[in-house]
Order: structure tokens, then sequence, then C-alpha cells
């Protein structure tokens, strides 16, 4: 090894170039936003990408309409499932929006020879999650994959929310002098499938922590304290986020590491 050579760690990032969708296109941070701005937003010009959920104006109403897809593996893991998850995912969606969720499609894709008992479970989780939100599960979809082809279970849902107030949440609202806010500490929910999924084992267990924010989002409203833009982290994180709401009000966010929450088990 040369000793004047200068050495310097870095974290490497997937090459965006080539001709083939990559599995970080899915992992929410750069390269999805590059695959969302190169195919989905050239092809459906209408689409809303800059939150959560789109914006729908009604003659006497607005509503907020989103739809996720969740490839969860474990099915189940510390704290929750794959049915639960898709559940909360899809109303916290809508909670970015300052909306009231009203109503929840689910979809599901099955792999042939998933046991029966497990497609039980998760569906019951779904309805317990949905219950505890006071959302029904009004319409879905069944389809039924060859074996090999489904990792177990996909299942994709779809929410509409009613906007009982005059804000837009949206990048776009964002002003300089805004607090940035958090819900809770990070990380939990991504270590506990992690931990789930390659067996790992630590001396006291971490649970995953999702559950429904539109009772948070509701008293932040009604307090008047000013929300300008929500966001629902998801495999991305924190940092993925920011990085949208920040190209996307054309402002520079100041974090102060120190003040960022996670339990210390968890880091």
């Amino acid at each position: 090894m040369n000793p004047t050579a200068s050495f310097s760690l870095a974290c490497p990032l997937p090459a965006s170039n080539g001709a083939h969708v990559r599995l970080a296109h899915g992992g929410g941070g750069r390269l999805m936003n590059d695959l969302i701005e190169r195919v989905f937003r050239t092809a459906f010009k209408t689409v809303q990408t800059a939150s959560d959920a789109a914006l729908i104006e009604l003659p006497g109403s607005r509503i907020a309409f989103t739809t996720d897809s969740f490839v969860v593996h474990p099915l189940r893991f510390p704290g929750g499932d794959i049915g639960s998850l898709a559940v909360y995912g899809t109303l916290n969606d809508l909670a970015t929006r300052g909306a009231r969720p009203v109503a929840l499609s689910a979809g599901f894709i099955i792999e042939e020879g998933l046991p029966l008992a497990t497609l039980l479970a998760v569906v019951d989780s779904m309805q317990q999650a949905a219950e505890s939100a006071g959302v029904p599960i009004v319409t879905g979809d069944t389809k039924v994959v060859d074996h090999g082809k489904g990792d177990g279970l996909f299942i994709n849902t779809t929410g509409i929310g009613l906007i009982e107030h005059p804000l837009d949440l949206s990048p776009a609202a964002i002003r300089p002098g805004d607090a940035i806010l958090l819900t809770g500490d990070l990380g939990r929910h991504g270590i506990a499938i992690m931990a789930a999924r390659e067996g790992l084992s630590f001396e006291s267990e971490i649970t995953s922590d999702a559950a429904c924010l539109w009772p948070l989002v509701r008293d932040l409203l009604e307090e008047g304290v000013g929300l300008h833009a929500a966001r629902d982290l998801t495999r991305g994180g924190l940092s993925s986020a920011l990085n949208e709401l920040a190209a996307s009000s054309g402002l520079d966010f100041r974090i102060e590491e120190r003040l960022v929450p996670v339990r210390e088990d968890v880091r």
C-alpha cells in the first residue's frame, strides 16, 4: 500500500445508468425518484408525486387518494405483520394530506402453497388495524400466482380520505423558519423486520412501532399549530424524506444529529 495515498470512507450508491430495473429502484431513495420521473411521470403526466397522497378537487369537497403495495419479508415480525402494516401505511399516507380516512380497499396476490392459517392471521390483523382506526375495508381483489412467483403474499391497499380544512399540506407550502417535527423515535420498525428476517437476537426484543398517525395529525390541525407539509417515512427513512421535501420546496434543511431521537437498543 502506498503510505502517501489518501483514504476515506464512503457509502457507495448503486449505478443509476443501464437498461434494467435494479432492486435499489424500489428502495425509496434517489434511484426510485429517478425511476418515477423518467418512466411514470413521463407516461402519466397527471400523477402527483410531491406528496404521499393525491389531492382531488370535487364539487363542494376535497379528497385525498392514495395507493401502496407491501412486499414485506418475513410476513410476520415483532410488533406486527404485513396486514397491519398495509392498513397503517395507507392510512398514514392519507394523514400526510391532513385527510380523515373514510375507506380502504385491499388487493391480495397470493403465492400457491401459502398456508391458509397464515393468510387468515394476516387478514384478521388487517381487520383489527382497520377497526382500531375506525376505517372500513370496503372492497378488494384476490389473485393466486404459481409457487415460487410471489414470495408468499403481496398486498396492495388503497385509501380515500376527506380533507375538512382549508390547508394544502404539501412541500410547496414549506417556508423558511419552519420546524421539523418527528412523531416518535426512528429505526424501530426497520430493525424489527431486519432482526426477524436475519434471525438476529438482542438482549431486549425490538418491536415495530407501526401505527395509525391520523389521530395525532388531527390533533395538530385542531390545535392550529400551522402545519405546512407532512411525510410518512418509508424504506428510504428520514434522510430520504427530508431530501425529497427539500428538493420539492427548493429550501435547505438544517438537521442537528443529536436531536434526532433513536432508542439506545435500536442504535
